[in-house]
């Protein structure tokens, strides 16, 4: 893979998306599509993630964010454009 074909991407989802396994479902589903980074909840109620990896896994995973799991509510997903990590895992944080 060239540094061209990669993406990274952080993204603050908000709505009902704390208490409702959002962050695991976020870890499997990011880790299934071979991303890497992380994800944490937030202080104020949203969850925050990084994603980064190939651009049309990075854009599905962006794109299921919009859902979540079953029982999340989203209410928005905000992304910016971040440096890339390089590869490695993806994980779960703690509270930010």
């Amino acid at each position: 893979m060239t540094d061209e074909t990669r993406k990274a991407a952080l993204a603050r989802i908000s709505g009902r998306v704390q208490g409702v396994w959002y962050r695991g479902w976020t870890v499997e589903t990011a880790r299934a599509l071979g991303l890497s980074g992380w994800v944490r909840n937030r202080a104020d109620g949203s969850v925050e993630a990084l994603f980064a990896g190939p651009e049309d896994a990075v854009d599905r995973m962006l794109a299921a964010c919009q859902d979540g799991p079953p029982a999340a509510r989203v209410s928005g997903v905000a992304v910016s454009a971040v440096d890339d990590p390089g590869p490695g895992g993806f994980e779960q944080r703690a509270t930010a």
